[in-house]
């Protein structure tokens, strides 16, 4: 994809028209979202824990809520042209979109820990499968990083090429470790007597909606490239509805197949060590430049005197540190939390987009947009609590906090309009 250079990435104002693509090319890089180490390390979880049909009814709904929303988020960045902390701070003012931003700058610095941790996991596993190279966890975490944000800081063009590699290999890497661990004997399709990490059906299902979420809240960073609203619906269309059913049937099936989760284990012991480290490497690369390139377009633009390549470094550092102090420990409660604090920022930019803001404005003029600011804080103090009470309404804590945020702030509008 065309970008502008490095340091000019239109973070402040619409994108020009000449720069925009077709949607199936944005597709393949939301494809690749989903056949990740994380998504497999979930849907594994997921998996062992309610069983096979339920865990695949699971990823059908989840698909399909994703699809909706990215939908929506996506119209309304084809429409406006604007970054995701432009729309932000359409909605929410300048003040209230710099407290937003660095929120959700930590959660994809977070999610840069995450996937590091997976690289160097999976690189000491492919060296005690005599395939990596020497070395160490916290080295392999230090290098991968330095690695990723470097080539980061050159643009969107660095994840549209690694895209088109990894997302194949990624998927078809995987399908073999399934045909290996289906042929290897017969196996329940239930869920295990003592799973890794036990879930309900609407937990099982907020994790996977919610640990998808920070991409949906964010696609208006890519789909503002989409050069038609068609198009955008069509590359969600493409994407999750499809992607999510067909990576959970495989990683369940891996899962049940086996008892195990680690996919890299797996696949050094079936001899696919090679072939497993050039996908690992190539999907974790494509799924974190894709993290700091996003929180350094918001961070750009919340302080437009900084160079944007130094947020993106600071991420990347800030990120190899999570990974350090053991973030992957806290895989699924850190996805349940994503889909309490994303749904609500996304659920307003989306109706601003629709109803308050359609005359083609890209800015608001004051400093705080307080009903904006105090629906998501709302829904935050509301649903935390109850989600750690184990309260829900929905049975799924991330619909809970959507729905509670979108009927609370098109209330509040209804009663502004009024008076």
């Amino acid at each position: 994809m065309s970008t502008s250079a490095p340091t000019d990435n239109y973070a402040s104002g619409p994108l020009p028209e000449s720069l925009t693509i077709p949607g199936w090319r944005v597709a393949l890089i939301l494809a690749s979202f989903t056949f990740s180490l994380p998504g497999f390390l979930n849907g594994a979880q997921i998996g062992l824990a309610i069983g096979f049909w339920p865990a695949l009814l699971v990823s059908v709904l989840a698909g399909l809520i994703l699809c909706g929303g990215a939908a929506l988020t996506a119209v309304v960045s084809v429409r406006t042209r604007l970054t995701t902390y432009m729309l932000v701070q359409r909605s929410f003012g300048v003040g209230g979109a710099a407290l937003v931003n660095l929120v959700v700058a930590v959660i994809h610095y977070c999610w840069f820990g995450v996937n590091v941790s997976f690289l160097g996991d999976a690189l000491v596993a492919a060296q005690t499968g005599g395939y990596g190279p020497p070395g160490d966890f916290p080295l392999f975490v230090i290098l991968g990083s330095i690695v990723i944000t470097l080539s980061t800081i050159y643009g969107f063009k660095t994840l549209d090429r690694l895209a088109m590699v990894a997302v194949p290999l990624v998927g078809v890497i995987l399908l073999v470790v399934c045909v290996l661990a289906v042929r290897a004997g017969p196996f329940e399709l239930t869920a295990i007597a003592d799973p890794p990490a036990p879930m309900s059906f609407g937990v099982a299902l907020s994790s996977l909606v919610g640990g998808n979420m920070l991409a949906i809240a964010a696609m208006p960073d890519l789909s503002r490239f989409i050069r038609s609203e068609r198009g955008a619906v069509s590359a969600m269309v493409l994407s999750y509805p499809l992607a999510t059913p067909i990576f959970m049937v495989i990683s369940v099936l891996i899962a049940l197949a086996t008892g195990r989760t680690d996919i890299m284990q797996l696949v050094v012991s079936y001899g696919l060590g090679a072939p497993a480290l050039a996908m690992l490497l190539l999907s974790v690369w494509t799924i974190n430049a894709l993290n700091l390139y996003s929180a350094g377009l918001s961070m750009a633009a919340t302080f437009p005197k900084v160079p944007s390549w130094m947020f993106t470094i600071g991420g990347g550092a800030l990120g190899c540190v999570f990974a350090l102090m053991g973030i992957l420990d806290a895989f699924i409660p850190f996805l349940v939390t994503l889909g309490l604090i994303i749904p609500p920022i996304a659920a307003i930019y989306v109706i601003d987009g629709f109803m308050v803001f359609r005359s083609g404005e890209t800015t608001w003029g004051g400093r705080f947009r307080w009903e904006a600011i105090g629906v998501w804080l709302g829904s935050l103090a509301v649903t935390m609590p109850a989600t750690a009470l184990g309260w829900t309404v929905t049975t799924v804590p991330t619909l809970d906090a959507t729905i509670l945020a979108a009927v609370a702030y098109l209330a509040l509008l209804r009663i502004r309009k009024r008076i």
